[in-house]
């Protein structure tokens, strides 16, 4: 027969041991927990590197893409400096040219200075006015001899300068006529001006334009007489040929 105290003993003892493994497996569970925990955390975690990595990837590719980008601007800015530089570099001689041509005519013209001859430079044109009581009768379209004489000196210039455009603009007072008109009056005596250029003088007719305004271009009051003396006038406006100074400036050439 087990004595009692023996038996208690080992009931005692038979508890502690069950206690102890309900811990050591409570201890596990929560351990097993704290590495799924751990085990998802680290998954969002390698998540989360792998995006980053591509946002990395991604943000490098834009750098580069930029950066060609940019090179490619900057050599775009550079190239329209030098295009710039040499557009300045041709206006500025043009701009030169054209004073200097607008002394030559002065001189050419000075014995028609006090019949109603004008040469002056304005915004890059070279203007050369002549009254109508120099070239034509009043109401007529045909040019008198004085007015030939002074085309003529005007002629020998602008064979001088071949690359010129010459511009022939009729214009008139607001006077009304008695058979026709006005405007079809200032675009006939510009038309008779590029004849007589073309035809008498050898100017280059592919460097010709007429074209009449008729009393829309007045420069002095018609109230006065004075004032319709000087609005009846032929203004040869004398500009570069764009075309040529474009295909220059897109060529570099100075």
């Amino acid at each position: 027969m087990i004595p009692v105290i023996t038996i208690g003993a080992i009931l005692l003892i038979s508890c502690g041991a069950n206690k102890k493994i309900q811990k050591a497996e409570s201890d596990l569970k929560s351990a097993q927990e704290q590495i799924h925990q751990l085990e998802e955390k680290n998954s969002a975690l390698n998540n989360n590197i792998e995006t980053v990595k591509k946002d990395l990837a991604a943000s490098d590719n834009r750098s580069k893409a930029l950066t060609t980008e940019f090179n490619e601007y900057k050599k775009t800015c550079q190239e329209n400096e030098e295009k710039l530089a040499v557009m300045r570099e041709i206006l500025t001689e043009t701009a030169q040219d054209l004073e200097k041509l607008e002394a030559v005519l002065d001189s050419a013209l000075a014995d028609f200075k006090d019949r109603g001859v004008d040469v002056y430079y304005k915004n890059g044109l070279v203007y050369v006015s002549l009254e109508d009581d120099l070239l034509y009768k009043t109401g007529s379209a045909k040019l008198g001899e004085d007015g030939k004489k002074a085309l003529s000196s005007l002629s020998n210039v602008l064979n001088q300068y071949p690359n010129l455009k010459v511009i022939v603009l009729g214009n008139t007072d607001d006077m009304k006529m008695k058979k026709g008109d006005n405007w079809t009056l200032s675009t006939e005596r510009a038309n008779g001006v590029v004849r007589v250029l073309r035809d008498d003088y050898k100017v280059d007719p592919t460097r010709l334009t007429s074209a009449g305004k008729g009393k829309y271009n007045p420069i002095a009051d018609n109230n006065t007489a004075e004032g319709r003396a000087k609005n009846r006038r032929t203004d040869i406006i004398l500009n570069p040929d764009i075309d040529k100074l474009w295909s220059a400036i897109k060529k570099g050439e100075r």
